[in-house]
């Protein structure tokens, strides 16, 4: 039996310089397939840790790669670090202040999410180094997880054919082994074109398309009622057609959100969402056009992967915050709703304890709670490859993710010592599955026998290409 505690030694060994990391992402936010500075980052330090460093994996520029080890099996540790719109904010305060009016932030923790998974690949390089274990571990640092869909195009693609099985995290109020569930999702334009007139002295010759988005809202809302009822559409206007209300709209673009727990059940309302689209054409006489924009799988449940990692988290124990992180999470949950900090305590099942205002323990695997489902090109990956997921508090208990919140402690002490616990967490779930091939094969097992059952179906069509921007310096 390897010693338990080699990993979370040499997590410490690198941990400043990831925190580093970390902190350097968190000032330079970036979105959906423009984190060329970010990714650049991590690059960086890949070559500086000593990886062998593939750039611009399955053909998306801010997509990274490091390798190191040779022969054995191949765990792949998930990174990411995209920013969200419009979620700028000042570090350190417990009231909202842009840093930069309208520029993004890091509102989901991502800055967190590519340092520590980068941290215990580190910690697990040393190791097959150390003890010359037979394995490869690979760092994949991966955008654009926040509505691009980025891992989805790289399973697609072939990225992750050679894997044997994949670790991630994400920050969180809690720690805890992520639910296996997630929502499939397909993020869909639906363009309108229909014919410009006066709106007062010709109407008659006009075919507005803003009335077809306005009556596509009203079937899809009417479609509520007959859709499984863990579905979820949502919408917003890319183009309303103008400013004009004397002018009848000859364009306007909406895009959907169509989410459903079952992949197969996500296309199906994908297929229905576009007939009421159709019959939103029909009504204007106008037309339509459909573009996919992004597409993602439900999460792929392996209870193996997701055992050991509870494993790992039992020996590790909760996270080691201190009195002044106690302080300033007590300070932010002020700034809180209590219906926000009651909905965490709700998915773990567990009534609130007195004074916590950090998740300093382990909370049990499944505890039974109410499930809130989102959606993550995670699910993609675990389709492919046996895949666990934890989640690490890194943020006052009852933060809401996509908040100022979230962003103001992006670079906290209990975010620096959040990140570093979920590094010691993958690191020690790779440990064991690079030197229990019993263990892996049980992993590889399962997750053959559930893939018999219900067959991978990529939501992605072959021909789609990712929605990519330029780079800054050579944008027009």
């Amino acid at each position: 039996m390897q010693n338990t505690s080699e990993i979370p030694q040499l997590v410490e060994t690198h941990k400043d310089d990831l925190i580093g990391l970390a902190d350097r992402v968190w000032g330079m936010p970036e979105t959906l397939y423009g984190e060329y500075r970010s990714c650049a980052e991590h690059a960086a330090m890949l070559r500086a840790k000593g990886f062998r460093v593939t750039e611009e994996v399955a053909g998306l520029p801010t997509a990274v790669m490091g390798e190191a080890g040779s022969g054995g099996p191949v765990i792949a540790i998930l990174g990411e670090f995209d920013a969200l719109p419009g979620l700028s904010q000042v570090a350190g305060l417990d009231y909202p202040q842009e840093l930069e009016e309208g520029a993004p932030g890091h509102g989901c923790g991502h800055n967190l999410l590519g340092s520590a998974a980068l941290l215990a690949a580190c910690a697990v390089k040393d190791w097959l180094e150390a003890t010359g274990t037979p394995g490869r571990v690979r760092y994949y640092g991966c955008p654009a997880e926040e509505g691009g869909a980025a891992k989805t195009f790289m399973v697609r693609d072939g990225a992750f054919d050679d894997v044997d099985a994949a670790v991630t995290w994400h920050p969180s109020g809690m720690t805890r082994v992520d639910d296996p569930l997630s929502l499939a999702n397909t993020r869909m334009d639906f363009h309108f074109s229909g014919r410009a007139a006066h709106a007062a002295a010709q109407p008659h010759l006009g075919r507005s398309a803003l009335d077809a988005v306005e009556l596509m809202s009203v079937g899809v809302n009417y479609l509520r009622e007959h859709m499984p009822q863990d579905a979820r559409i949502h919408y917003a206007y890319l183009d309303a057609g103008g400013k004009a209300p004397n002018v009848v709209q000859a364009r306007a673009s909406v895009r959907y959100s169509i989410r459903a727990l079952k992949l197969h059940e996500m296309l199906a309302l994908v297929e229905r969402v576009k007939k009421v689209a159709e019959g939103a054409a029909l009504m204007t006489e106008t037309t339509v056009e459909f573009k996919m924009f992004a597409a993602v799988s439900n999460h792929f449940e392996n209870l193996t992967m997701d055992t050991i990692m509870q494993e790992a988290l039992d020996e590790l124990g909760g996270v080691p915050f201190d009195d002044a992180d106690r302080d300033y999470a007590a300070r932010i949950q002020a700034t809180l709703s209590a219906q926000d900090i009651a909905a965490e305590w709700s998915v773990v099942n567990e009534p609130p304890r007195d004074g916590a205002t950090l998740c300093d323990w382990v909370v049990p695997m499944r505890p039974g709670g109410e499930v809130l489902i989102g959606s993550t090109d995670v699910g993609d990956v675990t389709w492919k490859v046996p895949t666990t997921e934890v989640l690490v508090a890194t943020a006052a208990i009852g933060t809401p993710l996509h908040s100022w919140q979230m962003t103001a402690q992006g670079l906290s002490g209990s975010a620096h010592k959040g990140m570093v616990h979920a590094a010691k967490a993958m690191g020690r779930v790779a440990q064991i599955v690079l030197s229990d091939p019993a263990r892996l094969a049980e992993a590889k097992a399962e997750h053959a026998r559930r893939l018999a059952v219900t067959p991978y179906s990529c939501p992605m069509p072959a021909d789609h290409k990712a929605p990519l921007v330029p780079r800054p310096d050579t944008a027009a």
